[in-house]
């Protein structure tokens, strides 16, 4: 009889183990798709600082002829005025991942569409500031610089936009609520990146 129970309760135990399998251990709380965009933003900084090493260099070497150089000089006012469109971005985005956590998908519609379309309008600047600056990289130091750390983030938009236009997408199909959002989140800790890092290069660039 108290082999038959252990053998019993062997059997029930190993059907157990059988039917439920155990969670995988996380040595994190932190969720894997946030994770994971937190290390990918740590690589991009780290991107950004090897061209930001080149371009205090050459500030350096240059001496006080960082721009005007050869007659050419950058549009500062237009970055200006580029630079308000993606930071305006950031309040969209803002009110838009603020407004699904309220369930109000009108507002979160709005309000991804709205950066969407003011990503586009900084990125469409921006291509029409290359066509019409006058100068191109290969033409001296201080130009392939700029086109570098302009283009790099020029890139990070691009990338962007392709992340922000598939959360309005399924911000249109209904696909989050207040209690599933982290499809709006996770890319948007990569716009707000994004903003950061132009801001940088706004006032490296252009103003010092």
């Amino acid at each position: 009889m108290e082999a038959a129970a252990i053998n019993a309760g062997g059997h029930a135990h190993e059907h157990d183990d059988h039917g439920h399998m155990p969670e995988a251990n996380r040595s994190s709380r932190v969720e894997p798709q946030l994770l994971g965009m937190l290390l990918f933003i740590i690589s991009e900084i780290m991107v950004f600082g090897a061209f930001f090493t080149a371009y205090f260099f050459i500030r350096v070497v240059s001496g006080d002829d960082w721009f005007p150089v050869d007659g050419h000089s950058l549009p500062v006012a237009v970055a200006g005025t580029n630079t308000a469109i993606l930071v305006s971005s950031s309040f969209t985005l803002h009110w838009a991942e603020h407004c699904i956590k309220r369930d109000n998908h009108w507002g979160l519609k709005a309000g991804m569409l709205a950066t969407f379309l003011l990503g586009c309008t900084f990125l469409f600047v921006q291509i029409n500031e290359y066509i019409h600056i006058g100068f191109s990289p290969q033409d001296f130091a201080q130009g392939t610089i700029f086109y570098g750390l302009t283009g790099l983030h020029g890139a990070h938009v691009f990338i962007g936009l392709t992340l922000l236009a598939m959360v309005v997408v399924r911000a249109f199909r209904g696909h989050y609520s207040s209690a599933e959002h982290r499809g709006v989140n996770v890319p948007g800790i990569y716009w707000h990146f994004v903003d950061v890092m132009w801001i940088v290069v706004y006032f490296t660039v252009y103003i010092l």
